[in-house]
């Protein structure tokens, strides 16, 4: 019965192990460099139409600060911009 408990707890160590060097090998990564002009960018910005209400939501860009869409002949206004 103790043999079958001490092949347990190893086995539990070595996963609680691997999971715990998993995460702080992902720590360690540097952040990526950003991409060439021209190329997509990942960005979430939130626009409001003022006449009609219209609400936009913009998820990729080819630069991180774009220009605001327009509708019903206006530019939108911004109403939340987050980094990604």
């Amino acid at each position: 019965m103790s043999v079958v408990r001490v092949v347990i707890a190893v086995l539990v160590f070595l996963v609680i192990m691997r999971l715990g060097l998993a995460m702080v090998r992902a720590l360690a990564r540097p952040i990526p460099e950003p991409p060439p002009p021209g190329e997509l960018r990942k960005v979430k910005i939130q626009y409001r139409c003022e006449l009609c209400g219209t609400e936009v939501r913009m998820t990729i860009s080819n630069e991180q600060d774009p220009d605001a869409p327009r509708h019903c002949m206006q530019e939108m206004e911004l109403i939340k911009q987050s980094d990604v």
